[in-house]
């Protein structure tokens, strides 16, 4: 479909689109001849201390959203965190106390200000807590006046039950409710807000549709739903994950040189389709990038990691980053900048253990990957091969205040005693 309103025509061209309820009728609403400004939502539940590149792209709608003339609201999952969403997981969500519920709402919630303007206006958006209205339910009351709007048959066909069922993986009741809690918070959102748009991952497509389902089934309403495809790599990694772990947006779980590491080593297969993604650069720019070749493709990579970097942890942040990497390989330099792990000096008096020491620093998870990486030739002490899986670091080995460890071409941190 060709689309007329700015914020579809920039999703579709961006390739943000996977699947829409109503192309025709939500292009209609967003267009100048809609009714005025479309609120939307995406929700995020509180599971973790920080979001993840994985929840990027839900972010970048919201803020595509904006950038369109219309109203964005963030849901925090306080209350739905509570009973774990089972889309794609092939296990039951650890259930967390309330009061990690409350320490991950708060360390989330600052994302979100880097990538959406949060104020009183129309076109403002805001931040609002399920728990506010789920907590308030009484159970009995809320299954007489929405659970007869819900077919158990129906529920059973969408894809986050089905796909753990034909797992034969265990589904709980708990979680079996989540995608009606869900639904709930798209009418209460509708009612409170004039809400009538959800977007999300291609995961949420059932619980969307649930949403919209009740939204006309109690108030007579019409709203929409758009999904965008759930991101991986052209090798078919699964996007914002490693092998060092969760690539996360906050940066005292991941380091800004990290993050824009991240981003400098996609696979050149990803490139174009990254940058227009995760990037606000002109789309014949982009184009331009895309076709370059051969070595010139790394100059394309760097522009997608400061760009990227820049929209998550501003500008002046992603060019320090930028910086250090260049000192640190192309200049052949020990960067301050690094990312750096504060150790006991008295460790280095006994003699450090060098496995011991790159599972410190966070470079391997275990002493047995650092035995692997020693003997495959990938570990370096300030910038120099290491073969000796025996090797211990001594106080000797502090240069200018740190010792840099070095796992492959790409991954360095300076132990700090």
């Amino acid at each position: 479909m060709t689309y007329t309103s700015d914020f579809l025509k920039t999703l579709g061209e961006r390739g943000f689109i996977a699947q829409c309820t109503d192309d025709k009728a939500l292009d209609a609403a967003l267009g100048t001849d809609g009714d005025g400004p479309v609120t939307g939502y995406i929700g995020y539940d509180c599971t973790a201390p920080s979001l993840h590149v994985g929840n990027l792209i839900s972010i970048l709608m919201l803020r595509r959203l904006q950038q369109a003339g219309h109203r964005p609201i963030v849901v925090i999952g306080g209350g739905t965190t509570k009973v774990g969403d089972p889309s794609g997981k092939d296990e039951s969500r650890q259930l967390l106390t309330q009061e990690k519920i409350d320490e991950n709402k708060k360390t989330i919630r600052a994302t979100f200000e880097r990538f959406l303007t949060f104020s009183y206006g129309p076109t403002d958006a805001i931040m609002v807590d399920n728990d506010d209205w789920l907590s308030k339910l009484n159970y009995i009351e809320f299954l007489r006046e929405y659970g007869r709007h819900f077919s158990v048959n129906r529920m059973m066909s969408f894809d986050s039950v089905k796909l753990r069922l034909e797992r034969e993986q265990p589904l709980s009741f708990l979680e079996f409710n989540y995608m009606i809690l869900q639904a709930y918070d798209f009418l209460e959102l509708n009612r409170r807000y004039d809400c009538t748009l959800q977007m999300g991952g291609s995961d949420q497509w059932g619980n969307i549709v649930n949403g919209i389902d009740l939204t006309r089934r109690t108030d007579q309403k019409s709203a929409y739903g758009l999904t965008t495809n759930l991101l991986t790599t052209a090798s078919g990694a699964k996007m914002g994950k490693t092998a060092q772990g969760a690539v996360w947006l906050n940066d005292d779980l991941l380091s800004v040189y990290d993050y824009w590491q991240f981003w400098r080593n996609t696979e050149d297969a990803d490139i174009g389709r990254f940058l227009r993604l995760f990037t606000e650069l002109p789309l014949d720019e982009i184009a331009r990038l895309e076709a370059l070749e051969g070595a010139d493709l790394n100059e394309a990579k760097k522009i997608l990691a400061t760009q990227a970097t820049a929209m998550c942890h501003g500008m002046e942040a992603a060019q320090k980053a930028e910086a250090t990497a260049l000192e640190t390989f192309e200049g052949g330099g020990t960067s301050t900048d690094l990312p750096s792990v504060e150790i006991d000096a008295a460790l280095l008096s006994e003699g450090l253990g060098l496995l011991q020491a790159f599972v410190l620093a966070g470079l391997t998870s275990s002493n047995g990957e650092a035995r692997r990486l020693v003997q495959g030739g990938g570990a370096k002490v300030n910038d120099t091969p290491q073969k000796d899986i025996g090797a211990s670091l001594t106080q000797e080995d502090v240069v200018d205040g740190a010792i840099k460890l070095s796992a492959g071409k790409k991954r360095h941190v300076l132990l700090r005693p």
